[in-house]
């Protein structure tokens, strides 16, 4: 084992002392310092690198370059220097419990279907966990139990270094085949896998372990999970967003689900009213126009993109309008969504060449082609009344 690599020896180090033994310009406004000896961790096997100060310096990342273990600072410090480095304990611990977490729930996955962990990283919001093969939300339910008895437990997370005859007899996790010293950490009865990581001491200060969620991936499955203090903040931020939506809804925390799909439903009936309404009046409004064989330009407030093209195709398909333009105001005077509708001309094509003029996107099918501009309403309509015209002429060539 590297004596000079602390987080190994003694994982629960807050404060080191060391030696600057290098420290160089990183070529992007930092520094990049090898030292004799860091408590600090790098990033690697799925667990985010620590940080925090070097003699009051911002240590802002922590990497391995072959066996050397760089740590990116904020400001240079000269070497031969004696520095404090004191580590983010926090971050540091927080992760600590994710790892350990992840590994009880890894190591019983394994043991129970004989799924390989096949994908591990430790994000900023949650964990995910990648596995090669199916899991149920009742046998998912079973599993957080199990993972959460081996925390109850409290049984203590061992870290082994076997000789090459010992390690031929472990029967341990590993994702790839590994050569000299190997660093096993074994969890009784729950894990036994080849690991970098920090740890806790006793699976009891993992705190609790907590599936948020689960989803198929790659003809297996990726598990959401936190742990520990981070499990709680989660727990407590949920828990406010549900006492919110309770007095929103004036419904018990315990019937919020139901106000919700109450409400969900009685909206559909309304949308669908709505759009019943809003036909019947599309249609009258449909009726003010007379049959025409030029193009109809038509500005209407406050339609979303379905109403714009449900009153477009009413508009062409009754011949108000050779080819038909619906527009409605979007954010602000200068910008409108808009749809194309004909019966005799490609929209393809109109929208590509308005869109071009008119500073818009969108597009379409031959029949209709939607969008928006970003333009004036007088803009709008010169480009077309333009490009309709240009185009029925090159139609009927």
């Amino acid at each position: 084992m590297d004596k000079s690599r602390l987080y190994y020896q003694t994982p629960y180090v807050k404060s080191f002392m060391c030696t600057i033994e290098q420290c160089e310009e990183s070529g992007k406004g930092t520094w990049l310092a090898v030292l004799n000896q860091t408590g600090f961790y790098p990033e690697g096997g799925g667990q985010p690198f620590d940080t925090g100060t070097l003699n009051g310096v911002a240590v802002l990342s922590v990497h391995e370059r072959g066996d050397v273990i760089i740590h990116e600072l904020a400001a240079p410090l000269e070497p031969g220097t004696l520095a404090e480095g004191i580590i983010d304990w926090q971050k540091r611990y927080d992760n600590m419990q994710q790892h350990t977490g992840e590994h009880i729930l890894s190591g019983l996955v394994h043991r129970r279907f004989g799924y390989d962990n096949v994908g591990f990283h430790m994000g900023s919001e949650e964990v995910t966990v990648d596995f090669n093969g199916p899991i149920t939300p009742e046998q998912l339910d079973q599993l957080e139990n199990e993972a959460n008895q081996a925390v109850y437990d409290n049984v203590p997370v061992k870290v082994l270094y076997p000789d090459k005859e010992e390690l031929d007899s472990l029967d341990y996790r590993s994702k790839k085949e590994l050569t000299g010293l190997v660093r096993i950490v074994e969890i009784p009865d729950a894990d036994m896998c080849a690991c970098c990581g920090t740890h806790v001491e006793n699976t009891g200060e993992v705190g609790i372990i907590k599936i948020r969620s689960m989803i198929h991936y790659k003809g297996g499955v990726r598990i959401f999970l936190l742990c520990g203090r981070r499990a709680l903040l989660d727990y407590r931020d949920r828990l406010k967003d549900e006492t919110r939506l309770s007095n929103l809804l004036s419904a018990r925390l315990d019937l919020v689900p139901e106000a919700v799909e109450k409400l969900k439903n009685d909206l559909q009936d309304r949308e669908m009213l709505m759009g019943r309404l809003y036909g019947q009046i599309f249609s009258l409004r449909t009726e003010q126009y007379p049959e025409r064989e030029a193009p109809l330009a038509l500005f209407e407030e406050g339609l979303n993109m379905v109403q714009i093209r449900q009153l477009s195709t009413l508009l062409y398909e009754r011949k108000r309008g050779s080819i038909v333009m619906v527009c409605s105001p979007g954010n602000g005077n200068e910008e409108y969504q808009y749809a194309l509708g004909s019966g005799c001309c490609d929209m393809r094509a109109l929208s590509k060449a308005m869109n071009r003029r008119l500073n818009g996107r969108g597009g379409g099918s031959a029949l209709m082609s939607q969008g928006t501009f970003r333009a004036d309403r007088q803009s709008v309509t010169k480009v077309f009344l333009e490009e309709s015209a240009l185009l029925m002429e090159t139609g009927a060539q």
